[in-house]
């Protein structure tokens, strides 16, 4: 089931310093960081230049974990995900990364449908209307 990000999760997702991705599967526990991002209401776009665990992973076990935060506030959003590497979703996300950084190749792209939002902020930074 889809949910829609609040405006105020996509700005912290959008401007995070930091940023990972958990998977598991057949190459293991999996943690890496992410250095793009393109959020939707419903979605959260990640593109693959040199993920390979993380491809096998996701192909075999869609679940996953993102994690985003600068200094103590962020957020966990867990939900499913599907890879693209030769359809119009591939295409969307290789004109995003060229207008973005047109030096970077995308071999495919994460599309993330959120299906619970976390606040690990200590003590709580968003409004409940934020979570789900």
């Amino acid at each position: 089931m889809s949910h829609t990000l609040s405006p105020a999760v996509q700005e912290c997702l959008v401007t995070a310093a930091a940023k990972a991705l958990a998977t598991t599967g057949p190459a293991g526990l999996n943690v890496i960081p992410v250095s793009m991002i393109n959020v939707t209401e419903t979605e959260i776009w990640l593109f693959d230049f040199f993920m390979g665990k993380t491809v096998e992973n996701i192909i075999a076990e869609p679940t996953t974990a993102l994690t985003a935060w600068t200094d103590m506030v962020g957020v966990q959003i867990k939900g499913s995900v599907t890879y693209h590497t030769r359809d119009d979703r591939f295409a969307e996300g290789v004109a995003f990364v060229q207008n973005q950084n047109p030096e970077r190749v995308t071999k495919g792209v994460f599309i993330l449908t959120p299906a619970h939002v976390y606040d690990i902020s200590p003590g709580g930074h968003f409004e409940e209307s934020d979570l789900f």
